[in-house]
């Protein structure tokens, strides 16, 4: 039984995940924490006495990468220690300490004094360190870790400390990038980069720190430079938080068959970023037969998707190593999908980036949480035609007012965090019911923040009739049109189905096998993902669908249903076979909704695209 990556055997511990963690806003300002740390497990918030071992971070430790191996309990505390000393000359006049992710609250403290504190555990956070490390002397940072994991409301994803099925093992702590970057006092701390094909246009937005000595209402001014290929297009000035509009004509345009991304630099005082935007438009709009569409830069396009959990079997959430993510969008592309659903994770931004310029379109799920969930809720929709009102908390285990403000403010927060990245196309608030509440209430929340992307707000069932898509799941039952299929303006997509399982020895995680339906062999897999696709989906194109979600890209666990061996190492199908059977969907979307002779003026969208 394989549970180790190729990957794992290239880690090298003086320079895990060492490429720079945040695409969007590069500084030359990079120092580096990932490696190894002391731990140790204790009953309360009192720092150990003693120290358990090591643990490279910024693996968990119940991943088999870490070197722990051990299970951080709801009762516990994690403790992280290491020494820190800032590199001469490295300072410029402030100092910021980043946290990928820390599943799920920490404390951080440098020389026992606590400098600040986070909650969730799939976003970053930074604080300023700039006061205890200025000095240049070698200090101590630790970082005390709580995780309820399950047994709470908090967002929490697949993980599960009884594992099994379709729940995965459950990790703890520390398990994106701890670095650090020295900036100036006047900084640019966040940037919005709105591309608007409408007007031929980029709308930024450089949200600059306020340092001591700045009056209220001080405005400092940005500089803002657009390039393709190092060539400059277009340059603009203004006050920093204020929209800034660039023009950029005849602009070449961000797709998945040529991700073209235009390089943007940003000043601002003496600080210096780089980044880029994808100059691309999402949305839903009626084909030239009027059937709802996804659309991409004004034209109908079909999403053949794949669902990605982003579960190492070394690494748990942790990749172990940029290749390896590389590898995983490479299979993706080369088994011929031009999309990928983040399935209830949140990915470290290198993720994103890669997806933004290998050219795959994201369907980025929240984070699920709450309280466990009713089977007759969440699992009877599976073969009845059940639709629950979403107000109604308890029913789906969402009666913790305290639990859906959370939910609501890491909603928000993953949008503002991933909105500039080209690839993002579509927001999925809630999966399945899990967790659900309130489904149109985050429609609105998401609209107010992007209007520029598709959203899936309830995807599979207890449909409350809102965004963009009707969203289906269909796993036990024929995919077959119905009646009425986007009469209410929103295109319909099944956004998940399949999950066909093959079991290959020395590849599997145990002796059970989770799939929905099972296997023997590499082509008999492949002719039941053939027939499948040819008998079911395809003619279900004509019949207005939009986009489609396979599950999955890779084994998890127990769940054996991956078009690759959770290890990486095999293809389970033949490769050349389904890239032409995803092919022939292109075909067949094009002739119906995209038909030689249609006028290429593009219909009004069904809500304001950009």
């Amino acid at each position: 039984m394989s549970r180790r990556t190729p990957w794992a055997d290239e880690l090298d511990p003086d320079a895990v995940l060492p490429e720079y963690p945040r695409p969007q806003l590069v500084r030359d300002s990079h120092l580096n924490l990932n490696g190894w740390w002391e731990y140790a497990f204790t009953a309360d918030d009192r720092r150990p006495s003693a120290w358990d071992g090591r643990i490279l971070v910024p693996f968990s430790p119940e991943a088999a990468l870490s070197g722990v191996g051990r299970q951080l309990q709801p009762d516990q505390h994690l403790w992280y220690r290491r020494t820190v000393r800032m590199p001469e000359g490295f300072l410029v006049d402030r100092l910021l300490l980043h946290f990928g992710a820390v599943d799920q609250r920490c404390r951080v403290l440098i020389d026992g004094v606590e400098i600040g504190a986070h909650e969730g555990g799939y976003l970053p956070f930074s604080l300023d360190v700039t006061d205890a490390l200025a000095d240049g002397e070698e200090h101590e940072l630790t970082v005390d870790v709580v995780d309820p994991s399950d047994t709470s409301y908090h967002s929490r994803g697949k993980q599960s400390l009884k594992r099994g099925g379709i729940w995965y093992t459950a990790q703890s702590g520390i398990w994106q990038t701890v670095w650090m970057e020295s900036v100036p006092a006047l900084h640019v701390r966040r940037l919005e980069l709105r591309p608007r094909l409408d007007d031929e246009t980029i709308e930024v937005v450089v949200e600059a720190s306020v340092p001591d000595g700045i009056a209220a209402g001080e405005q400092a001014l940005a500089a803002v430079v657009v390039r393709a290929d190092g060539r400059e297009l277009a340059r603009a000035e203004g006050p920093a938080g204020r929209p800034l509009t660039i023009p950029v004509p005849d602009a070449r345009r961000w797709s998945p068959d040529d991700p073209f991304l235009h390089e943007v630099e940003v000043r601002l005082g003496d600080d210096l970023v780089q980044s880029y935007v994808g100059m691309r438009s999402v949305g839903v709009a009626p084909d030239v037969f009027g059937r709802p569409r996804l659309m991409l830069n004004g034209e109908p396009v079909f999403h053949a998707a794949v669902l990605d959990q982003g579960y190492w079997p070394d690494g748990l959430y942790t990749p172990p190593s940029d290749e390896a993510m590389l590898h995983d969008l490479r299979s993706m592309k080369e088994l011929g999908f031009n999309a990928v659903r983040k399935h209830i994770k949140i990915e470290p931004l290198r993720w994103y980036h890669h997806c933004d310029r290998l050219g795959l379109l994201v369907w980025q799920d929240m984070v699920n949480g709450g309280r466990r969930y009713n089977p007759a809720v969440i699992t009877a929709p599976v073969k009845l035609p059940v639709r629950l009102d979403d107000r109604r908390h308890r029913l789906f285990g969402r009666q913790d007012a305290a639990g859906r403000a959370e939910f609501t403010a890491e909603l928000e927060a993953t949008v503002r965090l991933l909105k500039n990245a080209p690839s993002v196309a579509v927001w999925v608030p809630f999966n399945e019911g899990w967790g659900q509440f309130d489904a149109l209430e985050a429609v609105d929340r998401v609209r107010a923040i992007d209007p520029d992307r598709v959203i899936d707000h309830a995807s599979g069932w207890h449909d409350q009739r809102g965004g963009d898509l009707e969203s289906l799941h269909v796993y036990f039952r024929r995919l077959r049109p119905r009646r009425g299929w986007g009469r209410d303006g929103r295109a319909v997509v099944v956004s998940e189905y399949g999950g066909y399982s093959l079991r290959l020895p020395g590849h599997e995680f145990g002796p059970r096998e989770f799939g929905y339906r099972r296997y023997r062999s590499v082509d008999a897999l492949t002719e039941g993902f053939a027939r499948l696709h040819r008998d079911e989906v395809l003619p279900a194109i004509a019949a207005g669908l939009s986009g489609i979600v396979y599950t999955q890209l890779s084994d998890v666990e127990d769940e054996l249903n991956g078009l690759v061996t959770a290890d990486r190492t095999v293809v389970k199908v033949d490769a050349d076979r389904v890239r032409d059977v995803i092919g022939e969907l292109f075909a067949e979307f094009a002739a119906v909704a995209i038909p030689a002779a249609a006028s290429p003026a593009s219909p009004a969208p069904t809500h304001p695209t950009r």
